[in-house]
C-alpha cells in the first residue's frame, strides 16, 4: 500500500508479479457501497427506471428490477410508475460508480458487508458463497446463520472468508452488522434528501475486508499512520492477520521496490508482449473492450497449428491478468488466432476459465464462435485503470489518430476558395502548425501559386506554435 494524503494505491503482487492495482484519490473516492437518502427527480416509464438525486453532480439511475418491493414473486410489478413517483424519498445504495458520462447505478436492495458475512436488511434468507464448495461446510454455515438470524432485521450471506470460521466470530459479525443497521435507520430519519447516511470504509481498510485472505503473506504500508490504522482494524476484526501488517520505512518508494510503477505504465499501453514472442492488442472503447491475439515473432518448432495453439494458450493467462490489472469490465471480445482443431478450441477456453478463477470479479464466458471470437462479460463497478489515471488526448480527442499535414493543406485550399467566393478580401493569411506550413512552402508551393493566380489575391503563411497539426485559420486582410 502506497498512502499519501491525496491518494491511496494498493498493489496485489503474486509470486513477484503485479496482478491487481486499486487507486483511490481523495477528491474522487469510489461510491460503491455508500448508502444515501435519495429523492426521485424523474420517472422514465419508457425505460422502466428513474433518476434519483443523491447529492452528486449527475443524477443517479435506479431501474425497476433494482427496487425492493417486499412482496411475493406473483405480486411483483415491473411498472415503474406503480413503484415510484417524483419527489419520493427512499433509502438507496450505490452498486456502480459513475462511469464516463453515466451517473451512478443504484439499488434499494441494501447490503452491508463485514469480514465474514453480508447483511441483507428485510430479506430473511440464509445464503452461502458459491465459492465455498465443501458440502458439509456449506450446510454448517447455513445452520449457524439460520440461528443467528433469529430476532434480526434481515438475513445473512456468508462470504468466502467465512469458510472454517468459528461460531463466535460469526456471532460477533452479526452483532456489529445489527448495530450498524440500527444507526443507519436512525440517520435516515434525520437526514435530508441527497445526504449520505452510511459511507463505506476507506480503501486501506476495505482492502482488508474484501481482498485480503489467508493466502496473503504480508501487507507492507509506507505510511506510519495508515499502518497503525490497519493494524488496529486487523487486531479487532482479523486477528489472524495482525502480525502480517508491517510498516515500510525505506527511502526507495515502495512501488519501485516491487516493480509496480513499471507495470502500471505497461498496463496503459495497447500492446502487451507474450513471453513466446506473440503479443496482444487491447483497445478500450465506450461500448466494449477488444483483445486481439497475434503470433508476432513466435514461429514455433513443429507446425503452424501448433504455433497458433501455444500462442492462444499463453494468451489466456496474460488476458486474465490484464483484465484484473486494468480492471476492464462490461463486454469483452477476444479475437484468438483461428484454430482448426476443436480440441484446441476447448483447451484454450478451459485455460481461460481456469486463469480467471483467481479473479474476485464475476465474469461469464461464451464458447468460441465460428469466427474464432470469445465473448465474455466482466462485472464493472468502478472505472478502469486507464480511466482513473488518464484522460482523452486534447490533440486527437481520443481518436488515436491525426489528419496528415497533406490532408490539412487540402482543407486550407478549400477554405480559401470558399471565402474567396463569398467575400472580397485584399489578401489571405493562413495560420497553421509548423508541419503544415513547411508542407505548403515545400511540396505544395506550386499548388499555393496556382491558387493565388486563380483567385487573384496573394496568400501569406504564418506558423502558430500553439496550434496542433489539425488546427488552422484563414484570415481575410
Amino acid at each position: 500500500m502506497n498512502v499519501t494524503p491525496h491518494e491511496t494505491r494498493v498493489a496485489v503482487v503474486e509470486n513477484g508479479v503485479l496482478q491487481e492495482v486499486i487507486i483511490e484519490r481523495e477528491r474522487r473516492r469510489g461510491l460503491v457501497g455508500n448508502i444515501y437518502k435519495g429523492k426521485v427527480s424523474r420517472v422514465l416509464p419508457g425505460m422502466q427506471a428513474a433518476f434519483v438525486n443523491i447529492g452528486l453532480e449527475r443524477a443517479a439511475f435506479l431501474h425497476a428490477s433494482d427496487i425492493d418491493q417486499g412482496r411475493e414473486d406473483e405480486s411483483r410489478t415491473d411498472n415503474i410508475k406503480q413503484l415510484l413517483h417524483e419527489g419520493q424519498e427512499l433509502l438507496v445504495q450505490v452498486i456502480k460508480d459513475p462511469l464516463g458520462t453515466k451517473g451512478a447505478r443504484l439499488t434499494t436492495h441494501t447490503t452491508i458487508p463485514s469480514r465474514f458475512l453480508v447483511f441483507t436488511p428485510n430479506v430473511f434468507h440464509a445464503g452461502v458463497s458459491l465459492k465455498i464448495e465443501d458440502e458439509l461446510e456449506r450446510r454448517r454455515l447455513k445452520d449457524v446463520i439460520s440461528v443467528l438470524m433469529l430476532g434480526a432485521a434481515g438475513g445473512y450471506i456468508s462470504r468466502t472468508a467465512a469458510e472454517g470460521a468459528a461460531i463466535e466470530s460469526l456471532k460477533a459479525d452479526t452483532d456489529f452488522l445489527n448495530k450498524l443497521w440500527d444507526s443507519i435507520q436512525e440517520r435516515m430519519t434525520s437526514a435530508k434528501a441527497g445526504e449520505i447516511v452510511h459511507e463505506d470504509l476507506p480503501l486501506v481498510l476495505r482492502v482488508l475486508r474484501d481482498v485480503v485472505d489467508g493466502d496473503v503473506e504480508r501487507l507492507r504500508i509506507d505510511s506510519r499512520r495508515a499502518t497503525r490504522r490497519v493494524s488496529q482494524f486487523a487486531e479487532q476484526f482479523m486477528p489472524e492477520l495482525a502480525d502480517r501488517v508491517g510498516h515500510y520505512p525505506g527511502e526507495r518508494p515502495i512501488f519501485d521496490l516491487y516493480g509496480v510503477e513499471d507495470e502500471i505504465q505497461k498496463a496503459l499501453d495497447r500492446k502487451v508482449h507474450l513471453k513466446s514472442g506473440g503479443y496482444l492488442i487491447i483497445d478500450q472503447t465506450e461500448a466494449m473492450t477488444t483483445i486481439d491475439v497475434n503470433t508476432g515473432a513466435f514461429v514455433g518448432h513443429r507446425n503452424l497449428e501448433e504455433t497458433i495453439f501455444k500462442t492462444n494458450l499463453e494468451a489466456t493467462q496474460t488476458i486474465a491478468r490484464q483484465l484484473r490489472l486494468r480492471n476492464l469490465g462490461g463486454i469483452i471480445i477476444i479475437d484468438f488466432i483461428d484454430m482448426i482443431e476443436e480440441e484446441h478450441k476447448r483447451q484454450v477456453l478451459r485455460s481461460l476459465e481456469k486463469s480467471l478463477e483467481r479473479d474476485r470479479t464475476k465474469s461469464h464466458i461464451t464458447e468460441v464462435s465460428t469466427l474464432g471470437l470469445v465473448e465474455m462479460t466482466r462485472k464493472r463497478t468502478r472505472e478502469s485503470l486507464e480511466r482513473v489515471v488518464c484522460e482523452a488526448c486534447p490533440v486527437c480527442t481520443g481518436r488515436g489518430t491525426l489528419k496528415t499535414p497533406e490532408t490539412v493543406c487540402f482543407e486550407i485550399f478549400r477554405e480559401i476558395l470558399r471565402e474567396a467566393r463569398q467575400f472580397d478580401a485584399q489578401q489571405y493569411l493562413v495560420l497553421a502548425s509548423q508541419e503544415v506550413v513547411d508542407m505548403l512552402l515545400d511540396e505544395e508551393s506550386t499548388s499555393i501559386a496556382e491558387l493565388e493566380e486563380f483567385i487573384g489575391k496573394p496568400i501569406k503563411l504564418q506558423v502558430e506554435t500553439l496550434y496542433t497539426q489539425e488546427q488552422f485559420d484563414v484570415v481575410m486582410m
